[in-house]
């Protein structure tokens, strides 16, 4: 595999003029790879079938003659003004049900079919014209599905496009009645036309009701991209991708997936750590300038699983950013750490974004590889160094690894459903999960919910899990290894109803969860052995035998054979001694990493990660402050 650096960029945001010498300026930095137009309708269309492309023609030979290999974006994340004018319904609708306005982006609602007809038409457009093109190497659909909260949208075409599902979905009212117990506070429904969206209750919905309309809400985002690349595959045989985010959960990245070539995301470390990433002040003081040291690697293995083995960084924070509750600098070397990181998880490319900093709009103080008057920025110095790094070592792929992490979106919807404790969320629950497998040395693969082949995984985990599919409750159950599944899983049924047979209903293993609670932050349960389970705890009953008991003598891990069920969310460091103890008796390598140290295998070669404000040892070798080495296995 090899290893590919390259950049985003706007050249309807410069003068002409400058187009050629910022092309060369990017070969000459070592990149290989620019993304452009994917939020250029209205220069593409400025008025309603009044195509003005003559642009783009020029751009793309200035950048192809350069060197550099084209990712065209179809530009349908940022609807011209005009279209709002011909669909004035067409926004994006929140919770409260106010439509919202023109003057940013990602305003349009999935469940508009007139709008998915015109993405529809640019993208014939723009596939008729450029399919073959030789300069264009890659084609991306829209821009980051789900930014900015847009996933669900309450609008009237959701409204009538959800009731049109369920009738599909249920065929009868009486029969959705039954699935969703709407016998409870006389909620039953004579026709689909009754079904409003869950949204302006007196109280809370129907779970199983909202559970519904998330379900829907993802098979839009899922039919949106589909109508792209149905249209995109009759032009051109160059790969389709899209740029997914990070802690996006909202629709399933893996059936948006099926119908792509390559899965990408776009990495702000920085900016994650601060708007979307729990951790104490003193975590987030530690690695302000850094990012978290599992967040970036979390999403690696997760797209790398979306993209069934082929992912890239779309997107690659170069400095501050300008969306963050505070937008501090990174320590100088962590824009070389990052893409190394990328590449040491199986990335084909990292895309730094972007070229240049704008000087205007809502984006202009998001820092890029050039400033605004077109000096080098920082990044731009250690995006040269990691071009020139990559020359140095083989071209090879990530290393198979031995522990694989099951990752379930459905399951994130059902526990933001119905979370039964404040701070029960799903990502979290995987992030701690993977975060002290990592402590431990380990290499992860992120898997899907409907894996039936666990041959290659000595140790597997899942947290979390709504409901477990039969090819994977097979699979858990033959493969020559160790499952460690729970808290919280296999205890619902699709509709979120408690399961009966009471879960979590695995096999050979005799355990039923018979009560839950949850735990609030200034309280938890001891663990007669050390440690303490928070947040959340079930009670169990069965004959399996009990590996660790809360020291009143409850269960906390039952199990049998290969089979562990774990009751309750452990604490941070109990959980790392779970994983360790766990790993060590399965025969894998187990390391206590020091803070802010991680590692990745690939086939060849062992990459030392710091993430560290301060130099790190470990096994012989120092590791600069924010520095990546590595060594051949």
């Amino acid at each position: 595999m090899k290893r590919t650096l390259g950049v985003c960029y706007y050249p309807e945001h410069w003068p002409e003029e400058d187009w050629a010498e910022n092309a060369q300026r990017m070969v000459d930095a070592g990149l290989s790879w620019v993304r452009i137009g994917e939020f250029a309708w209205q220069r593409m269309e400025p008025r309603p079938d009044k195509l003005e492309l003559d642009w783009l023609d020029r751009a793309i030979d200035v950048l192809g003659d350069a060197g550099l290999k084209v990712i065209l974006g179809t530009p349908t994340a940022t609807p011209p003004r005009w279209m709002f004018d011909k669909y004035p319904d067409m926004y994006f609708a929140a919770e409260d049900g106010v439509p919202r306005k023109f003057g940013s982006r990602r305003n349009y609602c999935f469940s508009h079919l007139g709008y998915r007809k015109e993405c529809a038409r640019i993208t014939q457009i723009l596939a008729q014209r450029y399919g073959k093109n030789p300069y264009i190497a890659a084609w991306q659909t829209d821009n980051e599905y789900g930014c900015h909260d847009t996933t669900i949208s309450y609008s009237t075409h959701a409204r009538d496009g959800f009731r049109d599902w369920l009738a599909q979905k249920y065929q009868s009212a009486d029969a959705l009645n039954r699935a969703w117990g709407n016998v409870f506070w006389s909620m039953d429904y004579d026709t689909f036309d009754q079904i409003d969206l869950p949204n302006h209750t007196v109280t809370e919905p129907n779970p199983a009701h909202v559970m519904a309309f998330r379900r829907y809400s993802s098979d839009q985002v899922v039919a949106f991209n589909k109508v792209q690349t149905d249209i995109l595959r009759k032009f051109t045989d160059a790969p389709l991708i899209h740029n997914y985010m990070g802690r996006i959960v909202e629709f399933d990245h893996y059936a948006v997936g099926d119908d792509l070539d390559i899965a990408s995301w776009d990495s702000y470390p920085i900016g994650f750590l601060s708007d979307r990433l729990e951790g104490t002040p003193e975590h987030k003081a530690r690695y302000l300038r850094q990012g978290d040291p599992d967040m970036q690697a979390f999403h690696h293995d997760l797209y790398r699983s979306v993209g069934k083995g082929r992912w890239w960084i779309m997107e690659q924070q170069p400095g501050p950013v300008n969306w963050a509750p505070y937008n501090p600098a990174p320590l100088p070397g962590m824009a070389r750490l990052w893409a190394w990181e990328a590449f040491a998880h199986g990335a084909e490319t990292v895309c730094y974004f972007r070229w240049k900093q704008p000087a205007f709009a809502q984006e202009q103080m998001h820092t890029a590889l050039l400033r605004p008057d077109g000096a080098d920025a920082p990044a731009l110095v250690e995006a040269l160094e990691v071009s020139r790094e990559i020359k140095s070592i083989p071209d090879v792929g990530t290393a198979k690894a031995k522990v694989a992490l099951i990752f379930d979106y459905a399951s994130a919807w059902a526990w933001d459903v119905q979370p039964q404790g404040a701070d029960f969320d799903y990502f979290r629950l995987c992030m701690c999960y993977y975060r002290a497998l990592r402590r431990a040395g380990q290499s992860i693969d992120i898997l899907p919910p409907d894996t039936a082949d666990l041959s290659q995984y000595k140790l597997v985990v899942a947290p979390g899990l709504m409901t477990i599919p039969d090819a994977l409750m097979s699979a858990m159950s033959t493969f020559n290894g160790t499952a460690l599944v729970g808290p919280r899983s296999n205890v619902k049924t699709e509709e979120l109803s408690i399961a009966v047979p009471l879960g979590p209903n695995l096999p050979d293993l005799d355990v039923k969860v018979v009560n839950t609670e949850s735990i609030p932050p200034n309280s938890s349960i001891a663990i007669a052995s050390g440690g303490t389970v928070r947040h959340w705890f079930e009670h169990l009953e069965g004959q399996a035998e009990a590996q660790w008991s809360t020291t009143d003598g409850r269960p906390v891990i039952m199990h049998n054979g290969g089979m562990s069920y774990v009751a309750g969310w452990l604490d941070d460091e109990t959980l790392y001694a779970l994983m360790a103890e766990t790993c060590t008796t399965l025969g894998l390598e187990v390391a206590d990493l020091p803070d802010g140290l991680r590692i990745r295998d690939t086939e060849t070669h062992r990459f030392y990660i710091n993430y560290a404000p301060e130099a790190l040892s470990h096994e012989g070798l120092s590791i600069p402050a924010a520095g990546v080495v590595w060594r051949a296995l």
